[in-house]
């Protein structure tokens, strides 16, 4: 069966009539209604055919459907009333329209009534049903149907789809219906329409089924209706309330959060929807039930209009709602709160509140809901949504799915509260136990940065320059597996025994085993209590003495740190690993390295360099690009040249630098800013950069003494001499009273070779005397008639600070004097 164009059919008189009343189209159904051709009648009014005194009842203004009985006039003279039904056709690029009229030929309405195809169809069917023949005419239609259309059932015999519906899906029925006729097949077809006494379009299934006689082949098609908008609607909660639960909580932060629950439900369930929450005092807990006044802070909103133009605050911005307004009252009682302006639910709080009265009556808005946020038995906030375009108010139903996507974003938001709450207590307590400034020494100019992880709770990243005696400068780097305030409170307990662990001189490789031991404490008590887990953590430490220029090194797990010599090139340093803390009964190995001044040490935590999008070498050479600029003749006599006199310390600054070290602050930025992403680190991040510093030897001064106490007498004059030398005859009484102790106790307690050596820079005078014994020394009291006793009390109250530390040779007694400054 071939496609016939429905307008050319002859089996109903069809025309069209442009808008300004003229005949345009005229099909050979019309002359056989009214026996004019087509020649006839195109190009003339349509008026001319109505017969004299006939005037029909026009469309109303925005009438697209039109129905009544008109008199026309035949070619013959007489008059034949004619039911027509026309439809207004307006193009879609605009413009004006057309109107499209279809009458039913007398010999379709007086076919047989009782056609036992249309009874059986019609008794069986339980819904909508419509009967086409095999020539896609209506046969009949049951009076489901007909109140479905607006249409009586014997006006419209003998029309096509196309002619009773002016809506496309007409079009796509009948090219389904034909389909049918020809496959034998039952078809179902989805369809959004308007019925005629309703404001809004239902969602349809048509389901076209053949209908087949004695013989072979189908006679017709029957197409019932069934109503499926609930089903739709259903399926489209369910699918709002899944992507609710995917797009809703991607991150810790409560304001995007928020803003997610608004972006969801606009405009699936709103217009406009805003969220506030609860501005609570910084420390505070949120109640189960908010009293009045309620101060709430705007977290987010979203309209369907560009640029939000329906919020009366800003996002940031507090507010309150009045007493008795919906929001007020969803707030208090905890419950839903759905207001309808048309029922007067909205009147008498908007009186008292302008803004929103004048925003309401600009926007239309007909119909609200405020959800509490509630999450863990506390109410966090309010949601509101608003309805001003759509035109159905809120159901039952539509609250039900609001307090679903609002609950779920409630426990999002809480999340990200209890984060950020925590966050903010862990970088406290980072910040309170990393050094807020490191210090000035002669040996080393050091520059730091530590960041926390952008999506992940704070770490126990840590790095620490702590100066030791003789000049010398340990330096730290450590990172604590895990994060959070445990890790947080495990780094300072561990940055804190590396500080104890440095001040009695342990060699690298021994200070890194007694940190084990101590992480593997940590991991009983951790397990004993059940609350944390086994601690774990990586160390790197470094000390660095000035006067030999020599580093020893250590590390425990931890990356290897970079060198960048004066000349370059920048390379890493090749360091024996060592095992993690905590792992125990495993041995940790030093290395050295002889430095020349100027050189560069970049050490660093592993988060530093990890990045899904790039592998630890790529990441190690852009590190090493970075830090290239460090060496070269510039930075070589930044170190060598430093702003106060040879030897002496520069200040420390307050941002995690000291010395004149403006090109390491810079090359920490650079850093951070090449291998950083733009979001923030996935892990903490610590970078500490230090350039090796020298002693001049005209700032030392060595001799190695008899072990014979009637020789002291001269070693004291040519300490006197020296000082004199070095203008430091200030501190000749002091610092010759020490070394007299220092030398004696050496000669009497201790072993040959004894050495004694004086350091000095702008601030500090330091006395060593070695020798091979490896007891160290230690103060006592001595009694009223002792004669010895008191040497090293008396060094302990002349000097700063005294102390002993082992050398691979025995041991080495040292007293720092302050000098006084002479401007």
């Amino acid at each position: 069966m071939s496609p016939v164009n429905p307008f050319d059919d002859a089996d109903a008189a069809r025309a069209v009539v442009d808008a300004t009343g003229t005949v345009q189209e005229w099909n050979e159904g019309a002359r056989l209604l009214l026996g004019h051709s087509a020649t006839d009648v195109l190009g003339r009014p349509a008026a001319d055919l109505l017969a004299d005194g006939s005037v029909p009842s026009l469309p109303r203004p925005g009438q697209y459907r039109w129905d009544g009985t008109v008199v026309l006039r035949h070619r013959d003279g007489h008059t034949v009333p004619v039911w027509v039904l026309a439809h207004q056709r307006v193009p879609e690029e605009g413009g004006p329209g057309h109107w499209f009229a279809v009458a039913p030929l007398p010999e379709a309405r007086r076919e047989q009534q009782d056609d036992p195809l249309i009874g059986a169809a019609l008794a069986q069917s339980p819904c909508a049903t419509m009967i086409y023949d095999e020539r896609l005419r209506l046969r009949g239609a049951n009076n489901a149907m007909t109140d479905l259309i607006g249409l009586p059932a014997a006006r419209i015999r003998g029309l096509r789809a196309t002619d009773i519906t002016d809506q496309r899906q007409s079009a796509e029925l009948e090219r389904h219906m034909r389909y049918v006729l020809q496959s034998g097949q039952p078809y179902d077809m989805h369809a959004r329409l308007k019925a005629s006494r309703e404001t809004r379009a239902h969602d349809w299934l048509a389901r076209i089924a053949p209908l087949t006689g004695a013989g072979d082949g189908a006679r017709g098609v029957c197409v019932t209706v069934h109503d499926f908008t609930e089903q739709i609607r259903a399926r489209q909660r369910l699918e709002l309330v899944n992507e609710a639960s995917v797009r809703i909580g991607t991150t810790l932060d409560v304001t995007r959060t928020a803003q997610e629950l608004a972006d969801v439900c606009v405009p699936a369930l709103a217009d406009f929807v805003s969220v506030d929450l609860l501005d609570v005092p910084e420390g505070g807990e949120h109640a189960d039930r908010p009293t009045l006044p309620l101060p709430l802070r705007r977290a987010a909103h979203r309209s369907i209009r560009p640029g939000n133009p329906d919020a009366v605050i800003a996002p940031g911005e507090v507010d309150t709602y009045p007493p008795h307004s919906p929001q007020a009252d969803s707030l208090v009682s905890g419950r839903t709160v759905v207001a309808q302006v048309s029922a007067g639910d909205v009147g008498d709080w908007l009186a008292v509140d302008r803004k929103r009265l004048t925003r309401t009556r600009q926007t239309g808005a007909h119909s609200s809901m405020s959800v509490p946020l509630r999450a863990r038995g506390a109410t966090l906030g309010v949601a509101v949504f608003i309805r001003y375009q759509r035109p159905e108010p809120y159901t039952r139903d539509d609250a039900l799915l609001a307090e679903e996507i609002s609950a779920r974003a409630a426990v999002c938001i809480d999340n990200a509260r209890r984060y950020s709450r925590e966050r903010e207590t862990t970088l406290t307590l980072q910040r309170s136990l990393l050094p807020r400034s490191l210090p000035g020494t002669v040996a080393v100019q050091a520059a730091s940065r530590y960041l926390p992880a952008a999506r992940a709770g704070v770490g126990g990243d840590w790095f620490d320059v702590i100066p030791l005696s003789g000049l010398r400068v340990a330096m730290v780097v450590g990172d604590v597996v895990g994060h959070g305030i445990q890790a947080s409170a495990t780094m300072g307990r561990l940055r804190t025994a590396v500080r104890t662990l440095a001040d009695i001189d342990l060699p690298p490789e021994e200070l890194l085993t007694h940190l084990d031991d101590l992480v593997l404490r940590l991991s009983a008590e951790s397990g004993d209590d059940d609350s944390t887990g086994e601690v774990g953590a990586t160390c790197l430490y470094a000390v660095y003495d000035p006067m030999s220029r020599r580093c020893t090194l250590a590390r425990a797990g931890h990356p290897a740190p970079v060198l960048v010599p004066p000349d370059g090139p920048c390379l890493p340093v090749d360091l024996p690993v060592g095992p993690p803390l905590g792992v125990g009964g495993l041995p940790f190995e030093s290395a050295e390295l002889n430095l020349r001044e100027g050189s560069v040490l970049a050490f660093y935590t592993d988060g530093l360099l990890e990045h899904r999008d790039r592998d630890v070498d790529a990441a190690q050479d852009i590190l090493c690009s970075s830090l290239a600029s460090l060496a070269g003749s510039e930075a070589a006599s930044a170190a060598s040249a430093p702003s106060g006199p040879p030897g002496s310390p520069a200040p420390s600054d307050a941002s995690g630098s000291s010395g004149s070290s403006g090109s390491l602050e810079e090359a920490c930025d650079r850093v951070l800013h090449a291998l950083l992403p733009a979001g923030g680190a996935a892990d903490d991040v610590a970078l500490l950069l230090a350039r090796t510093r020298g002693v001049p030897p005209s700032q030392v001064a060595t001799w190695d003494i008899p072990a014979d106490p009637s020789l002291v007498a001269p070693v004291r004059k040519q300490v006197l001499d020296r000082l004199g030398t070095w203008h430091l005859d200030d501190a000749s009484f002091t610092t010759e009273l020490v070394v007299s102790e220092l030398v004696t106790n050496a000669i009497r307690y201790g072993a040959p070779p004894i050495r004694l050596r004086l350091i000095h820079d702008e601030t500090t005078l330091i006395c060593e005397v070695s020798d091979t014994n490896s007891t160290a020394p230690h103060l006592r009291r001595a009694k009223t008639w002792d004669e010895g006793g008191r040497g090293l009390l008396l060094v302990a109250q002349l000097t700063q600070r005294w102390g002993s530390r082992h050398t691979p040779e025995g041991k080495t007694i040292w007293a720092e004097l302050t000098l006084q400054d002479e401007t």
